[in-house]
């Protein structure tokens, strides 16, 4: 089981092709604060069926795509 399994999941339903969240929101979702942690644990997204596309650190958006 992994920290971010609450957000996985919340991607994976939302089912958008692609989308983009803030790091507040990802935070809110996910239960707890996002750390450089995330930069490893966002591979195990592909199994969920998406990937992790741009991280802009000056919006602080986090772009997900379908895959």
């Amino acid at each position: 089981m992994s920290k971010y399994d609450p957000l996985w999941n919340w991607v994976k339903e939302n089912g958008t092709d692609s989308f983009k969240l803030t790091y507040a929101e990802i935070e809110e979702i996910a239960g707890l604060p996002i750390d450089h942690s995330f930069l490893t644990y966002k591979k195990e997204l592909s199994a969920y069926g998406y990937k992790v596309g741009k991280i802009s650190m000056k919006e602080q958006t986090v772009a997900f795509e379908k895959v």
